[in-house]
């Protein structure tokens, strides 16, 4: 009976902890499951607050259609239009995206300063003529690295950050019209789980259990 009771408290704890493919995998009657599974729970409760927090600093900017957040596999996203970051073909960032950069470093370093941080560049497809880049890997390498250095500068550690350039791959819409290429020009600031990947390496059981509910974050 005990073991029954606490397959159905699995189910309960277990709606909402899978960001897109990183699933805990509960096992009856293991009191320390329940616990990992409460933990995750608050740290989704975190990240959701974190996501109103956001949404409501960056109102102007998102009824702009200049930012947007929302909660995705890889964590909480915060993408940023390259046009307000940095002009055409150039890695510097422009005057235009220290407000919106000083928001997301007041956030990392207040009520996210416990999660880690990847910054990644993104470019639409067209290929690179008139600039000092090889490629648009390049571009968009060197656009991340230049807000991660400029987040740094305002207080985020430097240990809770990475950056990666996927170039013109990846994009979030077909490259077919100059608005679409627009939305795929972009950098995109994750704030990273902390517990999935720690629970990823537990000592679980390999097999899924029939008690784990499951809910795409939305």
């Amino acid at each position: 009976m005990e073991g029954k009771k606490i397959g159905i408290i699995a189910i309960v704890l277990g709606i909402g902890l899978v960001f897109h493919g990183c699933t805990v995998v509960i096992q009856k009657g293991r009191r320390s499951d329940i616990e990992k599974i409460q933990l995750l729970q608050r740290e989704l409760d975190d990240l959701r607050s974190a996501k109103s927090m956001l949404e409501k600093r960056f109102a102007q900017e998102i009824e702009d259609k200049n930012v947007s957040v929302k909660m995705s596999r890889k964590g909480l996203v915060i993408t940023v239009l390259a046009k307000v970051l940095f002009d055409s073909g150039k890695a510097e960032l422009k005057d235009t995206s220290f407000e919106i950069l000083d928001k997301v470093a007041e956030i990392l370093n207040n009520e996210m300063l416990k999660h880690n941080v990847g910054i990644e560049g993104y470019t639409d497809n067209q290929p690179i003529k008139y600039s000092k880049w090889k490629s648009n890997w390049e571009l968009s390498a060197h656009r991340a690295l230049s807000v991660l250095h400029y987040l740094i500068n305002k207080g985020v550690s430097p240990d809770r950050l990475s950056v990666i350039g996927y170039g013109e791959y990846h994009p979030v819409v077909p490259n077919t019209t100059p608005e679409n290429m627009q939305k795929n020009r972009r950098v995109e600031i994750v704030i990273l789980p902390r517990l999935v990947k720690n629970l990823q390496a537990a000592d679980l059981p390999e097999e899924k259990s029939e008690d784990l509910g499951e809910e795409i974050l939305k």
